[in-house]
């Protein structure tokens, strides 16, 4: 094989352009059904205290998303290869999924207590896959923890509507 193959064979932009469309594919699908105060049914709940405003929301999760990202896209050049990379990846697509799940589950099928399952579910993908990005970036790693922080709060959130609804 000569170094071009090899190069091209290794080339991280495949892995980072499917970073890139899906993660704004997730924040854009969770948007299609997170409507906030606009939602009659979520409007009427009785939500915790310290719920932030609709525009925090808005704010926080674009953040996010791109810390995440851009997390995800050190991991790649650090690691040289997907191939050394593949479980923080396996990590990162599946909490972008379950992530994704918890909108449409709480927002969409206004279920806060399978979505309250499912949050646990992502604090617990989100951990494993800062364990992982550390493993190839401490900075890749530090990027995540905003996430974490958020979601651990989102959770206190979805805890608060699922006791008091």
């Amino acid at each position: 094989m000569t170094e071009t193959e090899h190069s091209s064979k290794n080339s991280p932009w495949p892995i980072i352009l499917a970073v890139i469309v899906l993660t704004v594919a997730v924040a854009a699908l969770g948007g299609l059904v997170s409507g906030g105060s606009q939602d009659p049914w979520y409007a009427a709940l009785d939500k915790a205290p310290y719920n932030p405003p609709d525009r925090a929301f808005a704010i926080v999760w674009p953040i996010l998303y791109t810390l995440m990202a851009l997390g995800a896209i050190i991991v790649r050049l650090k690691a040289k290869s997907f191939a050394r990379a593949s479980a923080a990846f396996g990590l990162f697509f599946t909490q972008l999924a379950v992530n994704l799940s918890w909108s449409w589950v709480f927002f969409g099928f206004q279920s806060p207590l399978i979505a309250l399952i499912i949050i646990a579910i992502l604090l617990l993908l989100i951990v494993l896959m800062i364990r992982a990005f550390n493993r190839h970036s401490i900075i890749a790693g530090i990027l995540q923890v905003p996430y974490l922080a958020w979601v651990c709060f989102a959770a206190y959130l979805n805890t608060y509507i699922v006791i008091a609804n």
